[in-house]
């Protein structure tokens, strides 16, 4: 194969300094990427290789078919077991049958060669042997010619050609990501494009330990090919005893404390826990060891637990005879804890649990609790300047450039990261109220605070409100509540919000009673005068507990229609000014107040003085399992000139849909909204569309695109106001570390650092943009896509203004790192869960089996009403304030 493409590192991409536009002749067929040029120049080092060379000409794309010699895979095994018996059929024909031939392999159904193995139409037949824990199995490969994948796509792409779609490169990306994968394979486990290890790991509770590894990517940059390379962490089962296990998931002392019936929600962590999970068992006279797939357990210990049994050595007589039992006389094992259950197998086969064992290299794929969350974030937590020195050390370990497969592909990898062109954009100018000193603040770091500031604009006075404590009166006694009430009440009105009444209702609640009677109980305490209704409940939480939480949400969104503000019982014991300010900020803007904003010159200036609706929208989809749970659209939109007051919409979509349906009518409740509180049409529409990967913008942005210009069209004949439309990705493996001191005191970029040079998309009008400061860790930039822009933003007016309301987020002193009506979308979807019924994940107890089984939401007929797209209605009263703060 022909790999002749070879550029000199950091060349730059030819440039117009006037426009800021990269421009790639392509005869009329070229994209002009904008570029910024506002800012301080700098550079930092990304993690991203420059790939030195890659094939042009085409790569065979194969089918790949594995079958065991006698019978059928009902489905295919896991993907480590596939691998190996493809690896093991590539090391017996690779020299004979394949001719030398290097094929890499998904271990599903899609290999790929760097030249063809065998002809169009031609299917070619591998057999192999394959030996696994003392058992050998054969199996038959049959390898069939699917497509000639083209590397010249690649090169038009990254030219910026505007014929060849992300879509149409992808192929040749995967094509390169699993040549590189089956290198990393022989060195780490590996999962997708995510590969780790246990030689770095922490063990955490509940069975569970965390491994420390790495990401592996290519990635199109302008005119360039690179390899993204990040650190990664992952939860994994602990290998081992699963008696052990259960020990440490159900918290006991030892196992004697399962003597007896377990509870019903032992049998549901149970459940999660070994959902999916491979154990190992050994039986004396049994070569090797036996896998198995847990379905349940069975409702009686094995003691208990008896079916009828032929002895081998007794041909002909049946006797009912007990598992415990069955197990000493057909192994000769005595079983140490016969009052445990078993678990149910294949074919109603029952295994003791105390036999069983949790095979190695497993990942685990459910929700971690708080203390595994907060494990996972202290164990993931790395200063940049370590975060760059292990991907250094890992490209030098692997070596990948070096490797006869990468080669044969075509490939050839440097160890060296990048260092990128970027630019510092300056901090905006944030005003507060008349009668802060000074009225203005300019933010260093990404952080300013509010001494001796008001709130821009206070929100209805409080005058009709109550607390309730759902916390122990001798944890908090009276004098305790009204001394935190008093310096609350103060606060708010030294910065700008009024509280005209300094003594509201308080009163104690009971906490295992029916909480939606006890918040009803203070609601009827308070007692407005004719006209008027209770404004406000401070709930005071004993604990931090999600139920809890979401049960007074609920309460107060779909009945009483109070806004309410949860805080925990441990604020309460000793008044904080810190903490007072901040529940006076999260007050004031569900009130309707704003807290601060941008000069109305500077922001006007920005949006060519045209009135602007700003909108962020977000879709949220069920846990991976949890297909009949519907997804959740959260939709945003301004309802002030400043882009400070915001309204919500929440819409149910069926499972995992990712186009928002019910758009239009959304974004004409968003319109009249604005209208209402304005008395102006917007001119301009900026749509944040977060939750979209880049495969997907072309069919979100058509789609969503349309709905919203057809919102407008049904309010008025002739009503097109421009439409700027921006993909917004948070969830991504880039990374960029400053150089000497042009990072901030964690290590990181400091805010306003903006990429868009090199390693973005050619074809498209993106940038990074760190817009907050770190606190710990390394810093995640947002990555921002300009889909379609009416307006003609330039990339300098579109980069200061999504940096600049990164400064506006209402309940923060700090810069936050993804853009408000974005980051409200977020919390408004969060709070969608206050509206829905959870089903729970679980063992379920059939009836009609034996065992409790491992049924899951999965195995659970879908309740229609979780189907139907509908709009989630919120009280009246709620349905247009920021009760989502």
């Amino acid at each position: 194969m022909s790999t002749s493409r070879s550029r000199p590192a950091g060349r730059p991409p030819t440039t117009e300094a006037a426009t800021g536009r990269v421009v790639v002749r392509l005869g009329g067929n070229q994209f002009e990427k904008p570029y910024g040029t506002v800012g301080r120049r700098i550079q930092v080092v990304s993690n991203y290789v420059e790939v030195s060379r890659y094939p042009k000409g085409e790569i065979y794309q194969y089918n790949v078919e594995l079958k065991p010699e006698r019978g059928a895979f009902t489905r295919l095994p896991p993907p480590a077991y596939t691998r190996a018996i493809f690896n093991q059929a590539m090391r017996m024909h690779c020299n004979s049958t394949l001719k030398g031939i290097p094929m890499v392999y998904d271990a599903r159904k899609i290999a790929y060669a760097p030249k063809q193995v065998c002809e169009p139409g031609q299917t070619l037949t591998l057999d192999v042997t394959h030996t696994e824990d003392g058992r050998s199995e054969k199996f038959i490969i049959e390898i069939r010619q699917s497509a000639a994948v083209s590397a010249n796509l690649l090169t038009e792409f990254m030219r910026g050609s505007k014929g060849v779609e992300i879509a149409d490169i992808q192929p040749i990306l995967n094509a390169f990501d699993l040549t590189i994968g089956s290198v990393i394979h022989a060195e780490m486990v590996g999962f997708g494009r995510s590969f780790f290890t246990r030689t770095q790991s922490m063990a955490t509770s509940g069975g569970l330990e965390l491994w420390r590894g790495f990401s592996f990517s290519f990635r199109p940059g302008v005119d360039r090919l690179y390899l993204n390379t990040n650190t990664a962490v992952t939860a994994m089962y602990t290998p081992g005893s699963l008696l052990e296990a259960l020990v440490k998931i159900l918290n006991l002392r030892d196992i004697s404390q399962l003597r007896g019936r377990i509870a019903p929600d032992m049998v549901r962590i149970i459940g999660a826990y070994l959902r999916g999970v491979t154990l190992y068992i050994h039986h004396r006279g049994m070569p090797g060891r036996r896998k198995l797939t847990s379905k349940g357990m069975t409702r009686l210990p094995l003691d208990q637990e008896s079916f009828d049994w032929e002895d081998p050595n007794n041909p002909g007589v049946s006797e009912n005879i007990t598992i415990s039992k069955y197990y000493s006389k057909r192994y000769n094992i005595t079983l140490r804890y016969p009052f445990l259950p078993g678990l149910a197998g294949r074919k109603n086969a029952v295994f003791p649990i105390e036999l069983c064992e949790i095979a190695d290299n497993q990942r685990y794929r459910g929700k971690l609790d708080e203390r595994q969350t907060a494990d996972m974030v202290t164990f993931a937590c790395q200063r940049p300047s370590n975060n760059m020195d292990q991907i250094v050390q890992v490209l030098g370990k692997l070596d990948l450039g070096n490797s006869p497969v990468v080669k044969s592909f075509g490939l050839a990898i440097p160890n060296i990261l990048s260092r990128v062109e970027s630019r510092v954009l300056p901090a905006p100018t944030l005003k507060y109220g008349e009668a802060s000193r000074p009225p203005q603040v300019t933010p260093v770091g990404g952080a300013w605070n509010m001494r001796d500031k008001s709130v821009l604009t206070g929100g209805t006075p409080l005058k009709y409100w109550g607390v309730l404590i759902l916390a122990n009166r001798n944890m908090l006694p009276d004098g305790k509540v009204h001394s935190f009430v008093t310096s609350l009440v103060n606060m708010c009105n030294q910065t700008g919000y009024q509280v005209q009444e300094a003594q509201p209702v308080i009163m104690y609640g009971n906490l295992s009673a029916n909480i939606g009677s006890e918040m009803r109980r203070v609601y009827n305490a308070i007692k407005p005068p004719p006209q008027q209704l209770p404004q406000l409940l401070l709930v005071v939480l004993p604990t931090t507990n999600t139920q809890v939480y979401q049960t007074v949400k609920n309460c107060a969104y779909t009945t009483l229609g109070i806004h309410t503000q949860c805080m925990q019982a441990k604020h309460m014991q000793r008044p904080n000014p810190q903490y007072c300010a901040n529940l006076c900020l999260k007050i004031n803007v569900k009130m309707g107040g704003t807290n601060q904003g941008l000069p109305a010159a500077d922001l006007q200036n920005m949006l060519r003085r045209k009135p602007t609706l700003f909108m962020g929208c977000d879709v949220t989809h069920p846990a991976p399992g949890e297909q009949y749970k519907p997804s959740i659209a959260a939709v945003v939109g301004s309802t002030d000139h400043m882009g400070l007051r915001y309204a919500a919409t929440l819409i149910q979509l069926p499972s995992r849909q990712e186009l928002v349906s019910l758009l239009r009518e959304t974004v004409v409740r968003h319109l009249k909204l604005f209208f209402k509180s304005t008395h102006t049409k917007p001119q301009h529409i900026i749509f944040y569309r977060d939750g979209v990967s880049e495969t997907q913008f072309n069919q979100v942005r058509d789609h969503e695109l349309l709905e919203i210009q057809r919102a407008c069209a049904s309010l008025e004949a002739g009503y097109k106001p421009e439409i700027t439309f921006v993909a917004v990705l948070k969830r991504h493996n880039t990374r960029f570390f400053p150089l000497g001191r042009d990072g901030d005191r964690t290590g990181n970029c400091v805010p306003g650092t903006v990429v868009d040079r090199s390693i973005t998309i050619p074809t498209m009008f993106d940038f990074y943009l760190f817009a907050h400061g770190a606190i710990q860790g390394t810093s995640r930039p947002t990555h921002y896509y300009v889909l379609h822009n009416d307006a003609h933003f330039t990339a300098d007016q579109i980069q200061q203004l999504t940096y600049h309301l990164c400064y506006t987020y209402s309940i923060c002193t700090r810069s936050v790192s993804i853009v408000p009506p974005v980051y409200y979308a977020h919390r408004v979807a969060d709070r969608a869960r206050c509206h829905l019924v959870d089903f729970g994940i679980g063992f379920e107890e059939a009836a009609s089996s034996g065992y409790y089984s491992a049924a899951t939401t999965r195995a659970a007929a879908p309740a229609a009403s979780n189907m139907v797209t509908r709009i989630i209605t919120i009280h009246e009263r709620l349905a247009n304030s920021a009760y989502f703060m």
